[in-house]
């Protein structure tokens, strides 16, 4: 089955739709047969919207007009349910720039968390990749695949969810050296390097996402104590948007500023040694064995969301995936 992560061409039954609405309030609806959107406004038949060209501006019972888009991936991502924290489409696009993930890419990834990362890489690597998406807890997973079939409108051949821990997992879901990428979305991907290196083909790119400096100086000491990576690369994003108009043209008050670190290195062949480690390993290490505490899980810190409030989540992505189901004619219930 292809995947059709951008469809073009006139409205159809079953497309997902962004309605820009008065003082630019959004509203995101799937259409169907019949369908309608009621707000104080008035009521917008989805009839009205099926057949136009992407773009147009459609009036509702009340006068009021909307503007009538297909979302784009950072849309969905930003407004879908969420079981764990998403990746913003900033660092999303510099995990697909600094990984070098292509199409037809074999990809690891850890944590699937709520989807957001997994869409993107579904889109790099296309229809002749692979990706397979570990998550050690069933709940995030079941929000993660309800967010990515309401998006697609199907399940991906090329996408398989595993439930457990990557450590324990991954060795036998992905066959030895097979790996082109990598990508950690963990507290503590330190834990995984060895059986992380043992799935990369020499060469390939390992790329860690961290939130904090402790998590990167433990992962960065951590891949030049394996002997296993090259010297590891970090970084962070940040984006600035500018309001244009006219002769007014200065920075938003605003910006995203920090949300995490990158850090990628790639796979060294077997028994090889660069140059630089070996000058590297005369010199006295830069921390202390009391350094070593503060790069435990629990000094770094774990935000920890409610039983009760994730089961409410992964009930709306859920809905939303059987949403988009019935409005294409695969009317399967939800388990």
């Amino acid at each position: 089955m292809s995947i059709d992560l951008r469809p073009s061409g006139p409205f159809r039954y079953g497309d997902r739709v962004q309605l820009t609405g008065p003082k630019g309030r959004l509203h995101t609806v799937t259409l169907r047969e019949g369908g309608e959107l009621h707000t104080h406004h008035g009521v917008l038949r989805h009839a009205s919207i099926v057949g136009l060209p992407d773009g147009s501006v459609v009036t509702g019972s009340g006068g009021h007009e909307y503007l009538a888009l297909r979302p784009l991936l950072r849309d969905f991502v930003m407004s879908m349910p969420r079981g764990a924290a998403i990746v913003y489409p900033k660092d999303a696009a510099q995990i697909l720039a600094a990984a070098d993930v292509f199409p037809g890419a074999t990809v690891v990834e850890a944590g699937v968390g709520s989807g957001a990362l997994s869409l993107w890489l579904l889109r790099a690597i296309g229809a002749a990749g692979r990706l397979v998406s570990f998550e050690r807890r069933s709940e995030f997973a079941e929000v993660a695949e309800a967010n990515v079939e309401t998006f697609l409108g199907h399940r991906p051949d090329t996408w398989e969810v595993v439930v457990g821990d990557l450590a324990e997992a991954l060795p036998s879901a992905v066959a030895p050296a097979s790996a082109d990428r990598v990508v950690l979305d963990m507290l503590a991907p330190w834990e995984c390097l060895d059986v992380v290196a043992d799935a990369l083909t020499p060469g390939g790119v390992v790329l860690c996402y961290v939130a904090t400096a402790t998590q990167l100086s433990r992962i960065a000491e951590n891949l030049r104590g394996s002997g296993l990576f090259t010297e590891p690369e970090a970084t962070e994003t940040m984006v600035r948007g500018w309001h244009v108009e006219g002769l007014a043209v200065r920075p938003d008050h605003r910006m995203v500023a920090h949300t995490g670190f990158l850090i990628t290195a790639r796979r060294l062949a077997p028994g090889a040694i660069p140059p630089d480690v070996r000058k590297r390993a005369l010199k006295k290490p830069s921390y202390a064995d009391e350094d070593v505490e503060l790069w435990t899980p629990g000094a770094v810190g774990d935000r920890e969301i409610t039983d009760k409030n994730l089961r409410k989540r992964v009930r709306d992505a859920q809905r939303a995936a059987e949403g988009a189901r019935r409005a294409v004619g695969q009317d399967e219930p939800t388990p």
